[in-house]
C-alpha cells in the first residue's frame, strides 16, 4: 500500500514548460500507477476521491492528493460540489484521454504498462459479461472476430499502425454522433470497441 506523499507547494500546473503537449502531460499523469488507475477511471465516470479509495483500495489522504496532481496537469476537471457527512465532495472527470502513443507507451516502466494493461483487459471482461447478461451480444450487428496471423516484425508493426488509425476515425465517428445528439437530432445508447493485438505464447 503506498504511503502519502507529501504535498507539493504551489500548482504545478502553473510550472508546466511552455509549449507542453497534451500528450506530455499524459505521460506525466500515468507515471504513477494509483494516479493512472484513477485517471482511467474518471474516464469511465464522475467520481469523488472518496469514491475511487473505496473502489481501489486506496487511502484517502493519497487518492486525493493524486487528483489534486491530475488537475494541475488538466487531465481532470470538477464538476460538482455536493454536501456529504457534514463535509464537502468534490466530483471530478477526465478531461484527456488515458491514451499514449507507441513512444511514450514504451517509456512508461514495466510494471506500470502491466498493470494497465490488466486493468483494460478487467474491464473489457466486465463489459463482456454485462452486454451478455443483457443479451446483447444476440444482436445481428455485433462484430465479433478473431483472427491468428503468423506476421514477421516489419508486419507487425505495419498492422499496429492500421489499427491506431482506425481507433482515431472510430473517435471521430462518436464526435460526429455527439455533435447530433447535442443539436437534438439523434439518440445515442452505450456501445465498445476493443482492439487486440498481441504476439501469441509459442
Amino acid at each position: 500500500m503506498p504511503t502519502s506523499p507529501s504535498t507539493p507547494s504551489g500548482n504545478t500546473g502553473r510550472n508546466r514548460p511552455p509549449g507542453e503537449t497534451s500528450e506530455a502531460r499524459i505521460a506525466k499523469a500515468l507515471a504513477h500507477p494509483l494516479r493512472a488507475r484513477i485517471l482511467q477511471r474518471l474516464g469511465e465516470r464522475v467520481a469523488s476521491p472518496g469514491d475511487l479509495a473505496v473502489e481501489l483500495g486506496a487511502p484517502l489522504g493519497v487518492v486525493s492528493y493524486h487528483v489534486r496532481m491530475l488537475r494541475d496537469y488538466d487531465c481532470v476537471e470538477l464538476v460538482r460540489t455536493e454536501p456529504r457527512r457534514g463535509a464537502l465532495q468534490h466530483f471530478y472527470r477526465a478531461t484527456a484521454r488515458p491514451n499514449l502513443d507507441d513512444d511514450q507507451w514504451r517509456t512508461l516502466p514495466a510494471g506500470l504498462r502491466g498493470e494497465l494493461t490488466g486493468e483494460t483487459l478487467s474491464e473489457l471482461v466486465n463489459d463482456l459479461a454485462g452486454a451478455a447478461d443483457a443479451g446483447h451480444l444476440q444482436d445481428p450487428d455485433v462484430i465479433l472476430d478473431r483472427t491468428p496471423l503468423e506476421l514477421d516484425e516489419k508486419a507487425f508493426k505495419k498492422l499496429n499502425k492500421l489499427l491506431a488509425k482506425t481507433h482515431e476515425q472510430a473517435l471521430a465517428i462518436a464526435e460526429e454522433s455527439a455533435n447530433r445528439h447535442n443539436e437534438g437530432d439523434t439518440d445515442v445508447f452505450p456501445t465498445e470497441l476493443a482492439v487486440l493485438h498481441f504476439k501469441r505464447a509459442a
